[in-house]
């Protein structure tokens, strides 16, 4: 690791860890101001077709380089963003623009983006000799991929993407949601200008000046994009998906969780709080649901409020919460998508301390809260009788989207059962969900789960296509 980045070895305290440090240390500085840096264009053009030709001159370039000179592009993302004041800047403009999620918890998942994204070691050659001699399949670049990146990850998808996607040897053009518009940009330019710096060639990552469906649709259609990246919703994914090109969608997913009676509770409480919190809820695989086995339920539920979940008991109450976070149509208002618990409950008139993270009540399977992804730290509980019932209730909950699952279980045989039936991308069992991303957990990291493309966690050799290259007669020395 080089010198001055910093290693990403996280336990699974790491959030607590991480967010007293990062408090600390921003209790200690002033101010930050939120003024971009002149950083001139810096891969930030007027018109969508410009920012793709600026790209595809870059590819070019791109694609005569070293390995060795990826890998130090890579390194040099990795640096850039693991800069305290980098850090700190692109985390806060984050919430401060999109009014979504947690400085403290943006924190840790941009330095996790960056430091635990694969670099040029995911490309791994095969190699096949015989009598007939040898053939070489390797990962090869597509060329120019254009990138759409969500309002509720916009920089962590930035950098995660352009790592993977230099990586591989590609240029990327973002199209990123116009709510993170400010921040997105500062972000490519922040990563163009080191770049360059360092000697890269100009335009490895670039965007368009002002966001929108219309230059999406230029991307899309221009026919030197070959590779098309969506993060987002169901709508964006279907409509890549209808492009013509290959692309890659990374959709919605309502995770559920599943308690049995033989779980740790004490932890599961814990870990189903923390995991449901993290980021107030928006990351895509966060849990949405509870189904706790009867005999141990009201046990779970108290020890998810002593680790800071507020139950709601009134029906009415409940009935006035569902009014408030979602539409006539039943999906989330997004003035309400990534708030904290406190700030839904002061709407409702309620006043409670910092400690309150989650907001939890006891309802139906087929309650709205259940059945519907919110994107916000409100998690519905269901009693069930039976881990059998619980698993199968989880799968209908989830709606074959097969994103995320978790289970808190020491029985084998229902961990693996429920891990056949889910069929999810990531299937954490007895920890939080963010393990499934690498924080407390083993594996690397990515904000571009392709549940509905089957490339699940991508990587840099996602972005690549398998070339093969054959010699004949010759170079088997077996």
């Amino acid at each position: 690791m080089k010198e001055g980045v910093i290693r990403l070895d996280m336990d699974i305290k790491v959030i607590e860890q991480l967010v007293e440090q990062a408090l600390k240390e921003i209790k200690a500085e002033q101010p930050l101001k939120f003024t971009a840096p002149k950083l001139e264009r810096y891969g930030v053009f007027k018109t969508m077709d410009e920012a793709i030709a600026a790209s595809e001159e870059a590819q070019k370039k791109l694609l005569f380089s070293k390995i060795s000179d990826r890998q130090k592009y890579v390194d040099v993302i990795r640096s850039t963003i693991i800069k305290r004041e980098n850090l700190e800047l692109i985390s806060r403009l984050s919430v401060e623009e999109t009014e979504i999620g947690d400085y403290e918890h943006k924190l840790i998942k941009n330095r996790l983006a960056a430091e635990k994204t694969p670099g040029t070691e995911d490309l791994l050659t095969e190699a096949i000799t015989g009598d007939n001699g040898l053939t070489l399949v390797e990962y090869c670049p597509f060329g120019v991929i254009g990138a759409i990146t969500p309002t509720t990850n916009p920089t962590e998808t930035i950098i995660n993407n352009s790592i993977s996607m230099i990586a591989g040897g590609n240029t990327v053009v973002f199209s990123p949601h116009p709510r993170a518009k400010k921040v997105s940009q500062m972000t490519v330019k922040m990563l163009n200008k080191a770049l360059i710096d360092n000697g890269a060639p100009p335009n490895l990552i670039t965007m368009v000046e002002e966001p929108s469906i219309e230059n999406t649709n230029k991307m899309i259609d221009n026919p030197s994009v070959r590779l098309l990246v969506a993060t987002g919703g169901p709508s964006i994914v279907k409509k890549v998906l209808s492009s013509g090109k290959k692309a890659i969608g990374a959709g919605a997913g309502n995770p559920p969780v599943v308690v049995d009676e033989t779980a740790d509770i004490d932890k599961a409480a814990k870990d189903i709080v923390d995991g449901c919190s993290f980021d107030n809820n928006v990351p895509c695989i966060a849990e949405k649901e509870v189904f706790a086995v009867d005999s141990i339920c009201d046990y779970l539920i108290h020890h998810m409020k002593e680790n800071g979940a507020y139950q709601i008991t009134d029906p009415m109450l409940l009935e006035q919460l569902v009014a408030l976070v979602t539409t006539e149509k039943g999906g989330p208002k997004t003035s309400f998508v990534g708030k904290s618990a406190r700030y839904i409950l002061d709407k409702l008139g309620i006043t409670v301390d910092a400690s309150v993270r989650v907001i939890i009540m006891e309802v139906p399977k087929d309650h709205l809260l259940v059945q519907e992804e919110m994107m916000m730290p409100i998690l519905p509980v269901v009693r069930v009788s039976d881990v059998d019932t619980a698993i199968e209730y989880a799968h209908q909950a989830e709606h074959g989207n097969r994103h995320t699952a978790m289970m808190h279980s020491k029985n084998v045989e229902k961990l693996s059962k429920m891990a056949k039936i889910m069929e999810t991308t990531i299937f954490v069992k007895n920890a939080p969900s963010y393990a499934g991303i690498g924080v407390g957990g083993e594996g690397y990291t990515t904000f571009t789960i392709a549940g509905p493309t089957g490339e699940g966690l991508t990587s840099p050799r996602t972005f690549c296509r398998k070339r093969k290259c054959v010699m004949t007669d010759a170079f088997s020395i077996r």
